[in-house]
């Protein structure tokens, strides 16, 4: 059994440092393009997929960040 927790902090471990690699690449300086955009968001799904696994606090939290980085930002236009 604890070959078994072993291989999971180590899968979270990675998986932290997996999601620390996409929130930097979320970067508006980086990810600049359409299709650069749309990479990021299957980085971000993929992460997501691997995570709802995971009992890791800090891998949820990254993938609470990494998901609000993809989401569009809305802009607030008053008209008169």
């Amino acid at each position: 059994m604890t070959q078994i927790a072993g291989v999971n902090r180590a899968l979270d471990d990675m998986l932290v440092q997996l999601g620390e690699m996409v929130l930097r690449l979320s970067s508006p300086l980086v990810t600049r393009t359409a299709e650069e955009r749309r990479a990021l968001a299957r980085s971000v799904h993929q992460y997501a997929v691997c995570a709802s696994c995971s009992a890791d606090p800090r891998v949820h939290q990254l993938k609470f960040e990494l998901e609000a980085k993809i989401k569009p930002q809305l802009k607030l236009v008053v008209t008169r």
